[in-house]
Order: structure tokens, then sequence, then C-alpha cells
């Protein structure tokens, strides 16, 4: 799948990137989701539009995206939208934080009211099951902009950032060093996929969960990725490429602070612990960081960090998930339920 992108341009995108909605799943709730050919396709789709954004303003015209919304936002509302935008679709933002999903009505009817009047529909919530049932019930695909076990739009555009930068992901390593949620799950899953390293370092208590491990690391015996898992932060990031972290306390986890705070201060992204990595890494975060707990100022701060970089690509790779999902005029309603 991926050399179908590739290939496509030698053609207009907007003829090309159809194609590859055949192969397409019709959801994306996981990284697990999609197959080792099918992340690398997300990422060649998003470089070519990054490179040729006019050539697909027409893309999704007549889609409609709608965001539910149970969690803030900054850059995962707004990238959605303005990828949305440009791409010649609209979108309905329906603001969730007082109400969970489900408090009202069920969200099986949730889901069978969206299929009848949009085309795609993202969800932001605190509970995976939430993004699964959605899925299970909408003829509609379904995009998970953010869940407690995963999240799997930013662990993409974070490889599309070092793929910018590296070139061929199967030579780089990633350090990332702090709290084994959501977005070290996404990140052990796309590392998995792309036949890439990736070395982990939270403390006791606070590692990525045991089946998501054994997923990646059964994809790992497919594509030759190595992942690496311990306590010792300084170990990671021994000659890393890439030295990531992510904010102590996610939303949701407030009465864990002093805890958290704790517990992980010896992981601190620091000069002195980025010394350890190779001489041209760079740093990266997905956003907001807590400046002085996860990561200081001089090292966010400094020429290395890519962590707006990475902010920037998460509309490209959206961008391409959107594609991929909606561009192929593909009928949906009565749809197949690949979740069911």
């Amino acid at each position: 799948m991926s050399s179908q992108i590739v290939n496509a341009t030698r053609m207009t995108p907007t003829e090309a990137a159809p194609e590859t909605t055949a192969f397409w799943p019709r959801d994306l709730v996981s990284i697990r989701d999609l197959s080792p050919q099918e992340v690398r396709a997300v990422l060649d789709l998003a470089s070519l539009i990054k490179q040729r954004p006019a050539d697909f303003r027409g893309a999704l015209a007549g889609k409609q995206m709608v965001l539910f919304f149970e969690k803030p936002s900054l850059r995962t509302r707004l990238t959605f939208e303005a990828g949305m935008a440009s791409l010649g679709g609209v979108s309905f933002f329906v603001d969730q934080t007082a109400s969970h999903l489900g408090a009202r009505e069920s969200l099986s009817d949730i889901a069978h009211n969206l299929e009848r009047w949009v085309n795609v529909l993202v969800l932001r919530t605190f509970d995976h099951a939430t993004v699964e049932t959605m899925a299970a019930h909408a003829c509609i695909p379904v995009i998970n902009a953010l869940s407690d076990v995963e999240h799997p739009c930013q662990a993409l555009a974070d490889y599309f950032t070092l793929q910018e930068r590296f070139g061929d992901l199967r030579k780089i390593s990633v350090a990332y060093v702090g709290d084994g949620n959501n977005v070290a799950h996404s990140l052990l899953l796309t590392c998995a996929h792309l036949g890439s390293t990736i070395r982990m370092a939270t403390p006791q208590g606070y590692e990525p969960a045991a089946q998501v491990v054994a997923d990646a690391r059964e994809i790992a015996r497919e594509t030759g990725a190595r992942i690496e898992l311990g306590c010792d932060p300084e170990a990671a990031v021994r000659g890393a490429d890439a030295v990531y972290t992510d904010t102590w306390t996610s939303m949701g986890q407030e009465r864990q602070v002093a805890e958290r705070m704790a517990a992980f201060a010896p992981y601190q992204i620091n000069e002195d612990l980025m010394h350890g990595a190779a001489d041209h890494a760079v740093f990266m975060h997905c956003l907001p960081a807590h400046r002085g707990a996860e990561v200081t100022d001089a090292v966010i701060d400094s020429p290395r960090a890519v962590v707006f970089d990475q902010a920037e690509n998460r509309m490209h790779v959206q961008k391409a998930i959107l594609v991929l999902l909606l561009g192929g005029g593909m009928s949906r309603f009565p749809g197949r339920n690949a979740h069911a």
C-alpha cells in the first residue's frame, strides 16, 4: 500500500489518494487497527499533502466531520478543524467537558444518529471503551483523537516528524522517559509497525500496559523492531536519536499530583540527561508541557526541541487519515461494521 502512495506522485494526488481506501480499515481507534504497510502509507501521504497542499484543496468537498471532546484541547481540535477546512470539508464541534458521552443517551443511539448526518466522527474521551463502542455501532469512520489507552494521531505525527528529520526510521532509536500512558502506548505500537527502536524508562508501577507491550512485541517479530523497557532514564537515553517525554499527570489524574511528582522527579528531561543522547538528538513532547516538571526550559527552548514541528505535523497526518478514510467515496450507509 505504501508503494501505491509513493507512485501516486506521478499523477494528481486527488486521483491517487482514493485508490488507497480500498485497503484502509474503517476506523482508527487504535494503532493496532493498522498494518505496518498502512502506517507507512499514512506517513507517505502526509508527506505528499504537506508538500503539495493545493492539490488536495477539494479532496473532501462536501464531507462533514463532527468532533465530540470530553477533554480540553488546543492542538487536537484546531489541527483537525484546520485540516478538514483545507481539504474542502466542514467541521462541527460538540463540547462534552460538562457531560460525558453516554450520560444523556446511549452511545449506540448517538452513533446511529450521527451516521445519518455526517461522514466522520472524531472522539476525545476519558474511557477508551467509549471510542470502541461508537465505532462498533456507527456506520461512518470513527477516529480516536485521544483516550485513556491510546493517542494514535499523536504517535503517527511524531514518527512523521522523525522521518522528516532522519529519513529511514528503521535506523533510529527513540528514548521515552516518563509515564507509561496513552502516548507511550501508541508510540510503542507505531515503533513496532515501522521496524524502529524504542527504549522506555518508567518508574516502577507506572509501566505501559502489559497487553499493549505484548501486542507491540508481536508486531515487532514481523518487522524487526526493537522494544526495550526498564526503569533507568540514563540507560534509555544513551545514544538515542530522539528523547521523548510527556506530562507526569494526565487529565483525570489530578488527585495523584503529589504522588506522581515524587515518583517521577528522577525522570525529568534536563540538560544533564540530554548529554547522554546522540549529539544530533532531538527533544520531543506532545504538549502541553509542564515546564520545570517533566522538562526544563533549557531543553524545551533549545534548538534540539522539535515540539512545534510535532504540533504542525498533527495537521498533515490527520489530513492524510481523513483522506484515506473518506477520499474513496465508498458507500458507508447502511455500512459494514469492522468492530462488530
